[in-house]
């Protein structure tokens, strides 16, 4: 009784957000991804492999000896100045994970930020590695576009979005994603929420399209309650695809079928592994999936910043570094230290940090 009410209480939090209820659930429910109660996939998607178990997961997660999930010194950063960008800069700028900034053509951008320092409901768990938290929301200029992809704790921080309230335009999401927005104080004018190739417009010139992922959403006990996307940007004389959270899938060709050659792609490499292999990519596919989007040039983020994997902290850009360089023609491969300014306009290969 006392454990049930003890739940009970601390799923109320406001750091949960609010599942969308009335109208607003109305609208999901005529959502041709939205069945039996929550939103789907295109393709069939377990949450597990067929040779994987949750029990033989929590063994390896809790008995298991993982190699090197965290870095044994602070990974290297630096600090770029975001309220004294050139108005003309095209750049970007990487947190560590799948936070980063945009500015493009004077819009100002920013995806998924989590500055809090942990990627869970508890602020024990799940801590950002030493050396990733060198911005915060204090750090952050006025925001035009606010992009979130899902609803995960290390993608929908509560605590960073607080902060951030007075700084944001414009907040571009999936159906559903709204409802924690709202819940937290946020003006309903200022949430765009769109579902699988909806098209929003953003201002003159800058237009988004929501795309889809192969992966599922969820802040507490009810699994799929919103959508989880990708977005497509396309700006006056760009089109970048912002990518959330995805496993494999046909989506990927199709992406790049309707919509024609990428400028750059943003794909997850990290926090991978054979047991969900369904809902995050391999960097195997990562590059797959790049070649399926027409992309000009790759920039693998949804690593180095928070233990979500059994895999070393640095194997997502070795495997993917190495994978890319045997390819007969390999991608332009944005891998940055977190805080570096990098040219969307002259895009350049970088050091590889992570072996120092």
């Amino acid at each position: 009784m006392m454990l049930t009410l003890a739940t009970t209480l601390f799923l109320r939090q406001d750091k949960f957000g609010k599942l969308p209820t009335g109208a607003h659930l109305e609208r999901l429910e005529r959502s041709s991804n939205y069945k039996d109660g929550e939103f789907q996939n295109l393709e069939a998607t377990p949450a597990l492999s067929e040779e994987a178990s949750y029990a033989g997961i929590l063994y390896e997660f809790f008995f298991s000896k993982r190699e090197r999930i965290s870095p044994s010194a602070p990974l290297p950063s630096t600090k770029t100045n975001l309220f004294e960008l050139d108005k003309d800069e095209n750049i970007l700028v990487w947190f560590g994970h799948s936070s980063y900034f945009m500015q493009v053509e004077g819009k100002k951008i920013l995806v998924d930020p989590v500055f809090s320092g942990f990627a869970s409901p508890f602020s024990f768990s799940v801590k950002a590695f030493a050396g990733t938290d060198r911005y915060s929301a204090a750090d952050m200029p006025e925001i035009d576009y606010l992009f979130i992809s899902h609803d995960h704790w290390d993608h929908l921080d509560y605590e960073t979005l607080i902060e951030l309230k007075p700084k944001i335009k414009k907040i571009i999401c999936g159906l559903g994603v709204g409802a924690h927005f709202e819940h937290w104080g946020f003006e309903t004018a200022k949430i765009y929420e769109g579902d699988w190739y909806d098209t929003i417009a953003l201002d003159a010139g800058f237009t988004t399209h929501l795309v889809p992922t192969r992966h599922f959403s969820g802040r507490g006990f009810k699994r799929n309650p919103s959508l989880w996307t990708a977005f497509v940007l396309q700006t006056p004389t760009k089109q970048i695809l912002i990518g959330g959270d995805s496993g494999y899938g046909k989506h990927f060709k199709h992406i790049g079928e309707k919509f024609g050659a990428f400028d750059l792609v943003i794909l997850e490499n990290g926090q991978y592994d054979k047991s969900w292999k369904y809902i995050h990519l391999m960097p195997d596919e990562v590059l797959q999936a790049a070649q399926d989007l027409n992309a000009k040039a790759l920039f693998p983020v949804h690593s180095s910043k928070f233990p979500l994997a059994n895999h070393a902290w640095d194997e997502p850009l070795q495997k993917i570094t190495a994978l890319n360089e045997a390819r007969e023609q390999p991608f332009p491969l944005l891998t940055p230290i977190i805080g570096e300014k990098v040219s969307l306009d002259s895009l350049k290969t970088f050091a590889k940090w992570w072996e120092r």
